[in-house]
C-alpha cells in the first residue's frame, strides 16, 4: 500500500517580505514611507489606465488606494522637511 503525496506546506512569503519593508522603513525612515508610496502609487496608476478599478488591496477601489499612496507620500515629505528644518535650526 503506497501513502498519499505529501502536500507541500504553506510557505509564508509574504510576512518576510512584509517584515524586510518595515525594517527597510524602520532604517530610512520617511524616505522609505516616500518611495514605497511613489512605487505603489506608479504601479496603481498604470493598473488603473489599464482598466483595473476593483483591488485586492482592503480599500477596494483604486481610486481610494491612490489618495491613500498619495497621502503617504505627502506625509513622508513633510517629515524629510520636518527633518531638515530641525537639522538646520
Amino acid at each position: 500500500m503506497t501513502s498519499p503525496p505529501a502536500t507541500k506546506p504553506y510557505d509564508p512569503l509574504r510576512l518576510c517580505v512584509y517584515a524586510t519593508i518595515a525594517a527597510l522603513a524602520w532604517l530610512l525612515g520617511p524616505i522609505a514611507v516616500v518611495g514605497f508610496a511613489l512605487l505603489g502609487f506608479a504601479g496603481y496608476l498604470r493598473a488603473r489606465r489599464q482598466g483595473l478599478t476593483r483591488s485586492k488591496c482592503v480599500l477596494r477601489d483604486t481610486r481610494l488606494v491612490l489618495a491613500y499612496l498619495a497621502i503617504l507620500a505627502l506625509a513622508g515629505t513633510a517629515a524629510i522637511g520636518w527633518r531638515v528644518y530641525q537639522l538646520l535650526s
